[in-house]
């Protein structure tokens, strides 16, 4: 088959998993593996079991990257670019225009019930997600402790996203001496940037928007819901964005396809318009193509070496601890009321009582409640 059909054939398949993919990436990547590997032939099994693997090395939204390793398996660099673009743009698109209207009425007294219902909503899905993923992240007792350290550095006051590299950093320290292994591999997590803070000031431009994403996009470990933790240190305490606002970006951001991190596009609009929303996007989006662009030759390496697996596994248990003071700091200041304290346990009845109900209808149903019970 010619270039430009295996193209096309790229850009048909992911549009279509970027229209219809909800349920995070555990299901985006299942959907994946019946298009690519079942349906398709593109790859082998066991070669699509490596990729999933890889991508838990390198910061970035698991299932993106995916579609990006895909694209590349079948028609190289250029479906690098097309299937990552195909299945990013349905959910950008429509985060963008929910972002627009939110911006438009939110602020208007029909609007704001449904919002009111959505936070407390959206604080029982992420404590599921920590949940979930803690069974996963728990390994050994130093992991262990390593997240009780991050957890109290958080709780204290100390910058998320710092916080959360040096657990890594800890972790992979640890390992090393205690497995005295030795190897020429590193890791790429570009730490660096971290060196350039956020500055405080009072106007937020398109250019600072735009690095503030890539930042995070740059070593945004997990699962998406992390992101969250991330922009609550870059964007919360410095008061461009307040809690609330980025309560509500979460909850909105699920009611579309494709990556969680679509949400980013919704924030970029509230802190600039339409060029804010197009910097967040690139910003968060950028990271994941160039990372995925130079590692997928040294994929094979990169599942053997011990070093990175411990940093992985470090960051990890590091990202739900401080996922877990962000929730305990949301949790206080939104269950202010007994609106959405009886909200919150009913969500927290469908999401862990009825574990195969979508975690869209949970927010669907919140936004109802918040509806009802404030028209009392």
């Amino acid at each position: 088959m010619s270039q430009p059909h295996k193209l096309k054939e790229v850009a048909l398949v992911f549009f279509k998993l970027g229209c219809f993919a909800f349920g995070g990436p555990a299901a985006h990547i299942a959907m994946m593996e019946n298009e690519v590997v079942t349906r398709r032939k593109w790859m082998t099994q066991e070669h699509f079991l490596d990729l999933v693997g890889a991508t838990n090395l390198i910061p970035g939204p698991n299932s993106t990257e995916m579609t990006m390793h895909c694209g590349h398996e079948y028609a190289g660099r250029k479906g690098l670019i097309v299937a990552g673009v195909s299945f990013i743009f349905p959910a950008v698109v429509v985060t963008g225009l929910l972002a627009f209207l939110y911006v438009t009425y939110g602020s208007l007294p029909e609007v704001q019930p449904f919002i009111k219902g959505i936070q407390p909503a959206v604080l029982t899905v992420i404590a599921s997600a920590i949940l979930k993923l803690g069974k996963k992240a728990v390994k050994n007792i130093e992991l262990i402790i390593i997240g009780a350290l991050v957890l109290i550095a958080s709780l204290l006051g100390m910058n998320e996203v710092i916080v959360l590299l040096l657990g890594g950093l800890l972790g992979m320290l640890y390992f090393f001496l205690k497995d005295e292994f030795q190897s020429s591999a590193y890791s790429i997590s570009p730490a660096f940037l971290l060196l350039f803070s956020s500055e405080s000031i009072n106007d937020i431009t398109v250019s600072k928007i735009f690095w503030i994403f890539l930042k995070v996009g740059s070593i945004l470990y997990g699962s998406g819901y992390v992101l969250f933790a991330y922009l609550d240190a870059e964007l919360v305490t410095i008061g461009f964005l307040s809690r609330t606002e980025l309560i509500e970006a979460i909850g909105v951001g699920q009611f579309t396809p494709g990556p969680v991190l679509s949400t980013a596009t919704f924030i970029g609009y509230q802190l600039g318009g339409f060029w804010g929303s197009l910097a967040s996007t690139l910003g968060i989006f950028l990271p994941s193509f160039l990372f995925v662009w130079i590692l997928n030759p040294f994929i094979p390496r990169m599942r053997k070496s011990k070093i990175l697996r411990g940093f992985l596994d470090s960051v990890n248990i590091a990202a739900l601890a401080v996922m877990l003071a962000v929730l305990y700091v949301m949790t206080r200041e939104t269950i202010t009321e007994w609106q959405p304290a009886v909200i919150a346990l009913l969500s927290a009845i469908l999401v862990f009582g009825f574990k195969k109900l979508s975690v869209i209808w949970v927010i669907v149903i919140g936004a109802f409640l918040g509806y009802v019970l404030y028209l009392f």
